[in-house]
């Protein structure tokens, strides 16, 4: 048997559960560890937080896990990946190095990945005559929201992660990379894939794993149709892993935890978050998900092999957030009987209240919590009468205005149902206006974006 590679999934998202991870530290034998945190409006959130605060911006989980996880790490020789440094990777390794020498692990070598940041260069990138246009909506007025632009970071590959690792760090931590990068980097460190086409099949088969895996306990069940035969969810098992030099590998969970790795759950994440599955489009490779050959080798085990790809696109994906506007929010509950009749009376009110309170909204929407909060106008109504015999119906206002004065109104208009609104009256938690980043996604040449390494020693 030739050189295989254990990478375990430490984390999906920011707030994911430790515990798992912790357990992969523990018992996973693993030779890398990779903590995701980051979402689209992750990011602008981070960039406000650092807007307030220059020393602020990453993620806060994604600190105290790396040193949590440090001291046993080391022993192990098990090495840390995570884009926990959000729109501030630098800071988040100056915390980590603090905190790794009042552990007493000097010496600690921390690789800082950055490049990412595109939000100083938007007026170079237009001066040269890249058209931001949005890849949503095909508006290419992006000198309307100019102003409120509050960060632009690129999708980057996993170039950085790679180099960083070949300078001796033991701790990778990177701005927006994309999630599978933290598993693409490793691996071609490990088996010398370079970025020519003799190694694309490889990158293809690289980005697809770390595909599979990006969510977590999203491909051990967390995320199944079939989620009433997943066992034991509250202690899911999070993937690990285990990869060869040509790119195949087995994605397996570690004995005894919750959730299943098979056939259905691995599907089931592949086609998650994708578009054309001929090509998925990453800045590491194309992949083409429509060669994976998938096949049960044994209980919580699946070989994944077979994957072609296509040399990395020419243009990458850039998300800019704005400022747009802000939302007030207000949430009410209803018993029966006649808890329909209760909730659409408490709109109505509602309403009157936004009329005398001279309420200026961009947009007012409601939700009849119970019956058409998910589905919208989609939703099947049962009718008043079986309506009205449920035993609660919920309301839910949120409005969008352009201030948070405006938006402040809203919570009080809510507030006022107290005494104004129907009997039996019972509120939710009360919820403060908060500001609204839109996503303004667009691409730009990957010729504009420049990846940079740096080296931090605790």
């Amino acid at each position: 048997m030739g050189k295989r590679v254990r990478l375990g999934a430490g984390s999906g998202f920011w707030g994911d559960a430790l515990d798992p991870a912790d357990e992969l530290v523990e018992r996973g034998e693993l030779d890398y560890l990779c903590l995701e945190y980051l979402a689209e409006l992750t990011m602008a959130l981070l960039q406000r937080q650092k807007l307030k605060r220059p020393d602020m911006g990453y993620v806060p989980d994604a600190v105290k896990a790396i040193l949590q996880f440090l001291p046993r790490a080391k022993v192990r020789g098990l090495r840390l990946i995570s884009n926990g440094g959000g729109v501030n990777p630098r800071a988040a390794a100056e915390r980590i190095a603090e905190g790794a020498r009042a552990a007493g692990l000097t010496g600690t070598r921390i690789a800082v990945v950055e490049g990412d940041d595109m939000l100083g260069k938007l007026d170079g990138l237009i001066a040269q005559g890249v058209v931001l246009r949005n890849m949503d909506t095909g508006d290419d007025d992006f000198a309307a929201i100019r102003d409120r632009v509050v960060c632009a970071n690129v999708y980057t590959d996993s170039s950085g992660v790679t180099e960083g690792l070949a300078e001796g760090a033991e701790i990778v931590i990177t701005g927006r990379v994309t999630d599978n990068a933290l598993y693409v980097g490793p691996l071609a460190y490990e088996f010398g894939w370079g970025r020519g086409r003799e190694h694309v099949h490889h990158l293809a088969a690289a980005v697809t794993l770390g595909h599979i895996v990006e969510c977590a306990a999203g491909c051990t069940g967390g995320m199944s149709s079939r989620f009433l035969e997943m066992p034991n969810m509250g202690r899911a098992g999070f993937p690990i892993l285990e990869v060869e030099q040509d790119g195949s590998a087995i994605v397996t969970k570690l004995p005894d935890t919750g959730g299943k790795v098979d056939l259905w759950t691995i599907k089931e994440h592949l086609v998650y978050e994708i578009g054309d599955p001929r090509r998925y489009l990453m800045p590491d490779a194309v992949a083409d998900f429509t060669s994976v050959k998938l096949e049960e080798v044994g209980e919580d085990r699946v070989r994944v092999s077979g994957v072609r790809g296509e040399p990395s696109p020419d243009l990458w994906k850039l998300v800019i957030g704005y400022e747009d506007g802000w939302i007030g929010e207000a949430m009410a509950f209803f018993p029966w009987p006649d808890a329909y009749d209760r909730a659409v009376k408490a709109r109505d009110t509602m309403l009157e209240r936004f009329e005398r309170m001279g309420l200026v909204a961009d947009q007012i929407h409601f939700d009849f919590i119970g019956l058409n909060t998910l589905h919208g106008p989609a939703a099947r109504f049962m009718g008043r009468a079986q309506a009205n015999e449920l035993p609660e119906v919920g309301l839910r206002c949120a409005v969008r205005t352009r201030t948070a004065e405006e938006a402040e109104k809203v919570r009080r208009a809510g507030a006022h149902l107290w005494i104004m609104g129907p009997g039996g009256t019972s509120f939710g938690s009360p919820l403060k206006p908060r500001p609204v980043i839109s996503l303004w996604p667009t691409l730009i040449p990957k010729t504009a974006v420049e990846q940079t390494v740096s080296l931090l020693t605790a």
